[in-house]
This record gives C-alpha cells, sequence and structure tokens, in this order.
C-alpha cells in the first residue's frame, strides 16, 4: 500500500511546487488553488510562505498541496489523477481532522482546534469524508473565467506593467480599495517593501503587476495577472480600484486588461474567483466578458 506522507517544504522546494501547481491547471478542471495564489501570499516572504504550505506525497512524488491562509483556512489543490484517490483522502482527511483531537499543535499540523475552513475544489472523496465527519457547507463563490483562444479587445484605460518605481502608486491604489482607512508613511513603507519582496521571489517570474490610469494620466486602478504557462489557465488576483474612482467602470476595462494581457502571456483562459455575495464584483467581469461557472463552497468545522 503507498505511504502518503505530510511535510512541510523548505524554501528551495518552492519552485517545484509552483511547476507541480502550474501542471495541475486546466480548462477542464476546477479554479483550484494556482501558483499565483502562493505567489500573492509571498508578499511575506519566501520563508513565510514554505511555513505556510503543507504537501502530501508518495516518496518522492508530489499528490496534493495545501497553503494555511490564515489560521483556520486551508487552500487545497490535489494531483487531477487522485481526485476519487481513497487512500490520498483519507490520509488529507486524518491529518485535518487530527488537528481537533490533540492537545498541542505540532511542526506538520494543518489546523489549531476549533473552526477551520478547507477550499478543496475537485478534491471529490476528500470532501465526501469531510462531509461524513460532519463538516458543513461554508459561503458560496463563483468561479469566473475569460477564453483567451478568442479575440480579446483593447482596454478603455490607459494600462501599463508597474515596474519598481511604480510600487508605491500601485500599493496606494490597492490599500484604498481594500482597507479604506488612512495610508500611514510606515504602512506604505512596508507595503511597498512587501511588494518589492513578491516581485523578486519565487513565483515573480509568473507575475506582472498592472496599473491603469485615467485620461488625465492619474493611476486609478491595479490588478496582478499569474501565468501558469502556454496553454494553461492564468489567474486574476488581486484586481482594485482606488475608493474615490469607483462607479466609473474602470474595474471592467482593467478586467478587460487583465484577461488582454494573459493573453499575451500565452494562457488558455483568465480566471478569477469572488464571493457570491460580492454582486458588484461578479457584475463587473461578467461585463469584461467572464463567464460564471458553478458555484462552489468550501467546507467549514465548527461555528
Amino acid at each position: 500500500m503507498r505511504t502518503v506522507v505530510l511535510n512541510v517544504p523548505q524554501v528551495s522546494e518552492l519552485p517545484d511546487i509552483g511547476a507541480v501547481l502550474d501542471r495541475w491547471q486546466s480548462d477542464a478542471g476546477p479554479l483550484h488553488l494556482h501558483t499565483g495564489d502562493l505567489g500573492w501570499y509571498s508578499l511575506r516572504g519566501a520563508e513565510a510562505t514554505a511555513q505556510a504550505l503543507r504537501v502530501w506525497r508518495c516518496q518522492d512524488r508530489i499528490l496534493a498541496i495545501g497553503l494555511l491562509d490564515g489560521e483556520n483556512l486551508l487552500r487545497l489543490s490535489v494531483d487531477p489523477d487522485l481526485t476519487h484517490d481513497d487512500v490520498l483522502a483519507r490520509q488529507i482527511e486524518s491529518d485535518i481532522d487530527s488537528s481537533d483531537r490533540t492537545a498541542s499543535r505540532t511542526d506538520t499540523s494543518v489546523f489549531e482546534k476549533g473552526t477551520a475552513i478547507v477550499e478543496a475544489r475537485g478534491a471529490i472523496r476528500l470532501c465526501d469524508l469531510l462531509k461524513t465527519r460532519g463538516w458543513g457547507n461554508d459561503e458560496p463563490w463563483t468561479p469566473m473565467s475569460r477564453d483567451l483562444s478568442l479575440p480579446v479587445e483593447q482596454s478603455d484605460i490607459g494600462v501599463d506593467v508597474a515596474g519598481p518605481d511604480g510600487a508605491a502608486a500601485w500599493t496606494t491604489i490597492h490599500w484604498s480599495a481594500f482597507r479604506g482607512v488612512p495610508y500611514t508613511a510606515d504602512d506604505r513603507q512596508r507595503f511597498v517593501d512587501r511588494w518589492h519582496t513578491m516581485m523578486s521571489g519565487p513565483f515573480s517570474s509568473r507575475a506582472q503587476c498592472l496599473m491603469g490610469y485615467d485620461n488625465s494620466g492619474l493611476p486609478v486602478a491595479v490588478a496582478t495577472v499569474w501565468s501558469a504557462g502556454p496553454n494553461r489557465p492564468g489567474l486574476l488576483e488581486p484586481l482594485a480600484v482606488h475608493r474615490d474612482q469607483q462607479g466609473h467602470g474602470y474595474g471592467k476595462a482593467m478586467a478587460i486588461a487583465a484577461a488582454r494581457r494573459l493573453q499575451q502571456l500565452g494562457s488558455s483562459s483568465a480566471s478569477v474567483c469572488t464571493e457570491s455575495s460580492n454582486r458588484g464584483a461578479v457584475a463587473a467581469y461578467s461585463s469584461a466578458g467572464y463567464l460564471p461557472r458553478p458555484q462552489v463552497k468550501d467546507l467549514r468545522r465548527g461555528s
């Protein structure tokens, strides 16, 4: 019988893990954990990213990859050939639920005790096992994608690739959109430093940070696109419009620009996933040519 082992990778293993995730991306499969998700997480640095990863292996073969995106959320992708594999699913289920049965956390623990959420799109056997153990559905998400085998129109606004000199403007827009609180000098320096960390990190070769401008040349919106290689789905993560510039169609324009950029990088599609309750985001992506796929729900343990 195969022995499946869970471990926490070293920083030196991150490029290989990224390459495996790249190979697992497919338009025929679910929108599961993408290399771009690891790339965006790498704002925190390569060491923190490695420590947040959980990798299930059989000897030298990687079978599943999970990212602890916070203390109680595991974002998981499994080898597409093993979505119904019982041995792998039972080992992952045991490793996940063992954290609720032990008194202390170990170096390879997945969760602390208590509430936990698993995003495991496509891991069919694992999801069945977790449900039998009492895990319930969490809030719904809407995966969306745009087919890049078809022409992508020019965006209505000027867009370029942000280099190191654009880091301050890029992070200011992102902060305004998602934080909505004063952006202090200390905040700016920390975020700019993290942006540079991401863009020089182990997944940076897959990334392009885009910045969009209004007719006067003012930066108003940003996005980052992540390629998984030619003929594979690319990821849009994140997209943000400055809080003072929302409501002018800049989100739609940036979503189109992101798709166009991924097409130029050879991606087969541009993908994004948004909370179904965020109707504004769903509408903006739909207006930019992204088609919604069936809703998906994570699994939750506890209240």
